[in-house]
């Protein structure tokens, strides 16, 4: 993808991951419990730190678009769907089965870290 696209996601991701937090520490108190409160507060937590991490892969796509920078990018995108994706949803359904699958997006996360870390060694001056 291009760097824009990847600027607009990380840009959308942070914007989503503000209202997600706004809504924990506000509305969704009066839902749940606190302990679910501190479980969607962490999926709002790590969903901003992986827009900022969308838009470190779009600053280096603007500069050499390789296979690790786009490649981390969609780590960081299916990480933050899956992991941040459960952290809302169990306090929000009650579902904790679905605790199952935050693993994988956890996983996705830290490929997409180390993907980033070899995009930049990839990534000319």
């Amino acid at each position: 993808m291009t760097w824009n696209i990847w600027l607009a996601i990380g840009a959308i991701n942070g914007l989503v991951s503000v209202a997600a937090g706004a809504f924990g520490a506000h509305g969704l108190k009066r839902l749940v419990t606190p302990d679910q409160v501190v479980i969607f507060e962490t999926g709002a937590r790590y969903q901003m730190y992986h827009a900022i991490a969308l838009i470190v892969v779009a600053w280096l796509a603007s500069r050499n678009t390789s296979g690790p920078t786009n490649a981390a990018g969609w780590c960081f995108l299916v990480g933050i769907v899956f992991f941040t994706g459960t952290l809302y949803a169990i306090p929000l359904t009650g579902a904790k089965w679905l605790g199952a699958i935050a693993p994988v997006g956890g996983l996705s996360l830290m490929l997409g870290w180390l993907l980033l870390a070899i995009a930049a060694f990839k990534t000319s001056s």
